[in-house]
Order: structure tokens, then sequence, then C-alpha cells
């Protein structure tokens, strides 16, 4: 390949289609917060008691439906109904 032919644009030694696609890599200085989310049961603000299977079968879903549709439709001033509805 000659001169000519080359790609002009000077792309060093880290060419992949991946790079920098993660947080970390566009801002490395970042501070680790994940020590704040570790599996304590004082992390839970639901108490070890809860039983979050006996929770959502509680749930009426056609009420849930009902309240997602209203969300979606009627436009506040703090959430637009902006999704095609």
């Amino acid at each position: 390949m000659n001169e000519m032919t080359k790609c002009p644009v000077m792309h060093g030694s880290h060419t992949t289609p991946s790079a920098g696609t993660k947080n970390q890599d566009w801002w490395p200085n970042q501070l680790n917060l994940d020590i704040l989310r570790q599996h304590d049961a004082k992390s839970n603000p639901l108490g070890a008691d809860f039983d979050y299977k006996k929770a959502v079968k509680s749930l009426k879903v056609d009420a849930v439906k009902a309240d997602l549709k209203k969300l979606m439709t009627d436009s506040q001033d703090w959430w637009p109904a902006d999704y095609g509805h």
C-alpha cells in the first residue's frame, strides 16, 4: 500500500470499535461508589421480613396498567406525555 491509498487519520495503536464505551473510559478519575451498595440488611429499606414475591402477587394488575396508561397519556408540567400517545 503506498502513501496515497493509506487512511489519512492517525489512529495510533488502539483502533478497536468498542474502545471508549464505558463510563470508566471517559471519566477515569471517577469516584468508586460500589462500597455504598454492599449486600447488607441495613441497606434494605423494606426490612428483612419483606416478602417481595408476596407483594408482587398482591398487586392488582389491571389497576397498575391503568395507572401506567394515565401516566403516559396525561401531561404534567414535570412529566410530559411525549411517548406517542
